[in-house]
């Protein structure tokens, strides 16, 4: 082969690598400059996790985990998150039951001849069909009035109690050992109610109890039973029952 061509050739070979050392050291160069990039956001969005953690918000800190890792999950600020997240999700969770159990409950507060009326009420947490028409809610309430003094009772849309003149029900309280308490149906068309006699017993029953079933005799035969979902009670909207 002739010296010069040889020479181009040699040329060309060192060209070529030159450029291609040039475009590995750029490619680099781009890697670490996004690199440092996910890591200054990954690290803003630390911050964000950690003032939230701070003001124990725990929803918005568990939010600020969740964007940090989906985003940019291999960065050392994701790493450092990553080891207290599993706390901070338990307990936004826990604050999440809260919330939704508390908001089963209704209360009301009237005036009423000789003063006010207090009572608070919840669904059960399954409708019951208890006369064959189909499932519909059942009720737990407790009032206070000033004249017929403190009551609980069960309220149902349709079919009827099998309790006149007195009957007993069981109650359970989450996995407990069912517990029989008198009750008994008023002879009366304006409500198919059914009251619990012992009304304080069954309040103190609902202290710290996340469930409470109540199983009672109908008329169309046998028996239902109502679960309610009681941990969210707010205790201090009926004062005087503890």
């Amino acid at each position: 082969m002739p010296l010069p061509r040889l020479l181009l050739l040699v040329l060309s070979a060192a060209l070529a690598l030159a450029g291609c050392r040039d475009r590995e050291a750029e490619a680099a160069a781009q890697a670490a400059a996004r690199a440092e990039a996910a890591e200054r956001q990954a690290s803003e969005a630390e911050a964000g996790f950690d003032k939230a953690l701070a003001e124990e918000n725990w929803a918005l800190a568990k939010a600020q985990g969740d964007v940090l890792f989906m985003r940019w999950p291999d960065t050392e600020a994701a790493e450092r998150v990553r080891a207290r997240f599993d706390e901070v999700a338990e307990k936004a969770g826990a604050e999440r039951e809260a919330a939704r159990t508390a908001a089963l409950w209704s209360y009301q507060s009237i005036a009423v001849a000789g003063g006010e009326q207090r009572s608070a009420a919840i669904d059960a947490r399954e409708p019951l069909d208890t006369d064959g028409s189909g499932r519909k809610r059942v009720q737990l309430i407790f009032r206070d009035h000033p004249e017929w003094g403190r009551s609980s009772y069960l309220v149902l849309q349709a079919g009827d109690f099998d309790c006149y003149g007195g009957c007993r029900v069981n109650v359970t309280v989450d996995e407990g050992e069912p517990r029989r308490m008198a009750a008994s149906r008023p002879d009366t068309d304006e409500a198919i109610a059914m009251f619990v006699e012992d009304e304080r017993a069954l309040w103190r029953l609902l202290g710290g109890a996340k469930t409470l079933s109540i199983e009672f005799p109908v008329k169309a035969g046998g028996t239902r039973t109502a679960v309610f979902e009681v941990g969210g009670l707010d205790r201090a909207r009926m004062p005087g029952w503890d």
